[in-house]
Order: C-alpha cells, then sequence, then structure tokens
C-alpha cells in the first residue's frame, strides 16, 4: 500500500507520518509532498493507494489538488482524506463536491485517522 501525504507543515507532515506508522505501515509506505504541485509531480510518477491532504497550502491548495486528481490522470479513482483546519460546514461540503471521500478536521487522534483510513479501504 502506497501513501501520499501533502501538508505544507513539515511538523504536520511528520506527526501524519508517525500516525500511518502506527497503524503499520512503514516509512517506505507513504511519500511526502509540501504542496498540490510537487504532490500532482509525483501523481505522475508513482501509483498511491492513498491520499491524505491538507486544503491551505501555497501554489496549488488542497482543494486545487482534489479537483485536479479527480479530472486528469491515472488517479481519478484513488481515495482522498482532507486533513485540515478548516472545520465549517460549508467547507467539509465544498471538499466533499470537489471528490474528497472523507474528511478530517485537525487536530486530530490517531484513532480517528484509523477510522477514517479503514472506512476508506474498505470501499
Amino acid at each position: 500500500m502506497k501513501i501520499l501525504i501533502v501538508d505544507d507543515s513539515s511538523t504536520m507532515r511528520r506527526i501524519i507520518g508517525n500516525v500511518v506508522m502506527q497503524l503499520g505501515f512503514s516509512k517506505e509506505d507513504f511519500d511526502e509532498a509540501e504542496d498540490g504541485v510537487k504532490a500532482w509531480k509525483l501523481l505522475t510518477e508513482s501509483a498511491y493507494d492513498i491520499i491524505l491532504t491538507d486544503w491551505n497550502m501555497p501554489n496549488m491548495n488542497g482543494l486545487e489538488l482534489v479537483k485536479k486528481v479527480r479530472s486528469e490522470g491515472n488517479h481519478q479513482k484513488t481515495p482522498i482524506i482532507m486533513i485540515t483546519t478548516e472545520g465549517g460546514k460549508s467547507e467539509v461540503i465544498t471538499a466533499l463536491k470537489a471528490g474528497v471521500n472523507n474528511y478530517i478536521v485537525k487536530p486530530f487522534s490517531a484513532d480517528i485517522l484509523k477510522e477514517k483510513l479503514d472506512g476508506v479501504l474498505k470501499n
């Protein structure tokens, strides 16, 4: 299983990576990108089973990345979980309409991420 973690905060990428490893994955199971532009480059070069992305990032934000993934390339069916501080109802609806499979509001626990990952991977 290959996971792409996209967040402009190196601290948040490390936290998400640590949670992913707590869930039984290894460091080799995930790649990291600090914005949507770098994430898109990785997506054009490799296959991923799931994308975990932040919303607020420079260059290409998470919502723009989701729309690009859903409309172009080989990852249109890849599950996407948005992990963000944007917790308002309208933001959640906007993200779901854009094509995210699930949504996590920061801060979050390992249990929440595991639950969302399990839910997305079962479908």
